[in-house]
């Protein structure tokens, strides 16, 4: 075979070839906006020629304790400047960032600082007691650095321990220089972040992701939110939920202002709104009823649109009226924390706008197509790794291809192998696709409910229950059953001021299911969340199991 002439004497080069990093938009965005502020916190507020200065200091900072390419810092902040000063300066000296969900309890910290081989923590004041308690089960010693928000009014120091000796986080960066010359990747796959799974089924797995991905999805945001130039995000996504989307870094690609928020509450939310010209945010579907069920005289009039972007379930069709009314626009998105958040969107078409309600609504339930960084994204038989008929009837399991994939799980090849199987990411989520290429997930592949040989998604269900006025929440999981083996378990969360009992919500599903899809049992309750809004089935799941059993 011939040499390709276009590759002779046209080698990569320090002037035509640099690693992909987002640590570049930063510098950008503080070359040519300075003056523009980049973060809005209570009264502070900060320029981009700051934000940078203080990144680079606490990348000076850092090394100068000794951290350095591929070494872990560990950060349990909440959504805060530190936070966002964290996805820039940790990087910036080479080393790899973990943000620890700060819901979660001392043993599951302990379990990530070791696996993570953490060499250095810093932790908000709030939740030092957590930390301590965690330090005290790990193995890790790391070194502690103390961030004292002074936006937190809680209390001051309680917890079994004594407060630690902890060098303040703003005295720790002032001994940093915001002169530092940070440290570019030296390859763009180089790991940038580390984010934990949830570890529902055994111990959580270290998802690692590279600066390449990070650099593409935080420009796929941009232009997938239509996010134009100074856009004002505001932080009601918790920015340790996969590095907050990249939405870290996708804020200075447009030179784009953060607003902290430290307490997701309707009445705070609503006057960053109307205060700051806020443009987009991000959140859960409870995020929303929180805005639109707010008290009339906590609502604030909007002058513009905002757009909100949201991930999980579809939303409910009156949510999406009332987000409506509100000067909200909703976009559903799909992803995980190995696609680095979301990287699948339900592009909507125009004529969609004209169809009935009703048709909009199943429309709207689909996930969508892929990002524009992402290069395929199918469903697949899992076994064979052939593409199921596109009919929006035959499930397969949803599978990723492309730049924004992790680079697998942190020490663990076993599960990195199995999640790469023949050359896809197998996110483990069934689904559907629609001729027109959209998809729609049906299920997790553990939440399927197999009864008497049948197939039943639990989502289909909960799009049926969420249809009815009175439902806030509906959650159906499998109830094990003597003769069927399983059935649907509905768990359902009323809305507020509204009534309905079993045999009500049993009647509404058999006018618009299969009878052996009906719900056997229906428990009305406060449905169980995850810090970042999921509904945590598997806790369902174990009560449905005492349910049945009892």
């Amino acid at each position: 075979m011939q040499p390709n002439p276009y590759n002779i004497g046209l080698d990569r080069n320090p002037a035509n070839h640099q690693p992909l990093t987002p640590l570049t938009f930063l510098a950008r965005a503080a070359d040519i906006f300075p003056d523009h502020t980049a973060i809005i916190h209570g009264p502070l507020r900060r320029s981009y020629a700051a934000f940078y200065s203080r990144s680079r200091q606490l990348a000076s900072a850092l090394a100068q304790k000794g951290i350095g390419r591929g070494d872990t810092v560990s950060v349990l902040l909440a959504n805060t400047p530190a936070m966002l000063e964290c996805h820039y300066g940790v990087p910036m000296c080479g080393a790899v960032l973990h943000s620890i969900n700060t819901r979660l309890d001392a043993a599951t910290i302990a379990f990530q600082l070791d696996h993570a081989l953490s060499k250095l923590v810093i932790v908000d004041r709030e939740f030092m007691p957590l930390m301590q308690e965690a330090l005290a089960r790990a193995e890790a010693a790391p070194l502690v650095i103390q961030y004292d928000d002074p936006e937190f009014s809680g209390p001051e120091f309680e917890g079994p321990e004594s407060p630690v000796d902890a060098p303040d986080y703003d005295a720790f960066l002032a001994g940093g220089d915001p002169d530092y010359a940070w440290l570019m990747p030296e390859d763009e796959w180089d790991a940038i972040s580390i984010n934990y799974t949830s570890g529902t089924t055994g111990d959580p797995k270290g998802v690692v992701s590279h600066h390449r991905g990070a650099y593409l999805l935080a420009q796929g945001n941009a232009l997938t939110a239509e996010m134009g130039k100074h856009a004002v995000y505001l932080w009601t996504l918790p920015m340790f939920h996969c590095n907050g989307w990249c939405f870290p870094w996708t804020l200075s690609t447009i030179s784009g202002t953060h607003v902290c928020l430290r307490q997701v509450q309707a009445e705070p939310i609503w006057n960053a709104l109307a205060d700051h010209g806020v443009t987009h945010l991000c959140g859960a579907p409870v995020v929303m009823s929180l805005l639109v069920s707010a008290p009339e005289a906590t609502k604030r009039e909007l002058d513009h649109s905002v757009q909100f972007l949201t991930a999980a379930a579809p939303p409910p069709e009156k949510l999406l009226t009332d987000m409506k009314a509100a000067g909200f626009e909703v976009m559903h998105l799909y992803g995980l924390t190995e696609t680095y958040g979301p990287a699948v969107v339900n592009d909507w078409h125009e004529d969609w706008s004209d169809l009935p309600a009703s048709e909009q609504a199943r429309f709207k339930a689909r996930q969508g197509v892929r990002y524009l960084p992402l290069e395929q994204l199918d469903t697949l038989d899992p076994e064979t790794l052939q593409p199921v008929p596109r009919d929006g009837e035959t499930m397969g399991e949803v599978m990723f291809r492309g730049n924004v994939v992790m680079k697998g799980y942190f020490r663990n090849p076993e599960a990195t192998q199995k999640a790469f199987a023949g050359g896809w990411f197998h996110s483990g989520d069934l689904g559907v696709m629609h001729p027109d290429g959209y998809i729609q997930l049906k299920d997790r592949s553990k939440d399927i409910i197999i009864s008497g040989g049948e197939n039943i998604s639990s989502i289909e269900i909960e799009e049926v229950l969420y249809r009815h006025h009175a439902v806030e929440v509906a959650a159906v999981v499998a109830m094990p059953h003597d003769k069927w083996g399983e059935t649907p378990c509905a768990f359902i969360e009323l809305a507020e001021g509204e009534q309905a009992d079993a045999e009500t919500l049993r009647d509404w599903c058999r006018a618009r299911l299969a009878r052996y899809k009906v719900p056997g049992r229906f428990v009305f309750m406060p449905i169980p969340r995850t810090s970042t809004g999921k509904i945590q089935k598997f806790a369902l799941r174990e009560q449905a199991r005492d349910l049945s059993s009892g």
